[in-house]
């Protein structure tokens, strides 16, 4: 009987292209998931500027007077804080702030605007960490312990009046007026200093709604 010296089993080598391929197309989809992971984080942002900056503003209703942001650039103002130190509008910028001019006498009105500002965004619940207050005083008087102590929390920057009077639209004094500058550093709303304070929080919790950044 002749014997059969084939091997039972047969060995084929792979082969090492298919091996690969299934690599690349796994690197491919990797890809393609990364890219919907990121369109989906970018799309809450992205859908925030188109709302507030593509879609017009004059299409809601605003208690405060819209201001054309690009008229209104925000300055280095040369301020300096409490510390004695340099400062600038443009280090709170990411957050939006809600902002007076005045003396730092701070007369009965001014006393008013800052409780106003305080009331405000205590209103807004846990929204009110996206606000900033912020006080440009516009002289070398000193401001009184009570009403640092009211003021406890704002930035209070000391500025030049001349400086500040380039920069804010008014109708008569800056002093006469609230100011809201958004996230991104453009001044956008302004108020009259006997602010409604129900009217002023709903233009407030609109723009942050709108919007995602800040």
């Amino acid at each position: 009987m002749e014997k059969n010296n084939r091997p039972n089993d047969v060995t084929v080598e792979p082969n090492r292209q298919e091996n690969k391929q299934p690599n690349a197309q796994q690197k491919r989809s990797g890809r393609i998931k990364m890219l919907l992971i990121l369109a989906v984080c970018l799309a809450p942002v992205v859908a925030s500027y188109f709302t507030y900056y593509v879609i017009k503003p004059t299409t809601r209703n605003n208690y405060g007077t819209l201001l054309d942001a690009e008229k209104y650039p925000m300055p280095r103002l040369g301020a300096v804080g409490t510390d004695g130190k340099s400062a600038e509008l443009t280090d709170y910028k990411g957050r939006w702030l809600l902002m007076q001019v005045d003396s730092g006498e701070c007369n009965q009105v001014c006393k008013v605007k800052v409780l106003d500002m305080r009331q405000v965004r205590l209103t807004l619940g846990k929204e009110k960490e996206r606000v900033e207050r912020v006080w440009l005083v516009i002289d070398d008087k000193p401001i009184a312990p009570v009403v640092a102590q009211m003021a406890e929390g704002m930035h209070v920057l000391r500025v030049k009046p001349e400086a500040v009077k380039a920069w804010l639209p008014a109708d008569g004094a800056p002093s006469d007026y609230l100011f809201v500058i958004d996230p991104l550093g453009n001044l956008i709303l302004r108020y009259p200093k006997a602010a409604n304070l129900y009217k002023l929080k709903a233009d407030l919790t609109k723009l942050l709604t709108a919007s995602s950044i800040g």
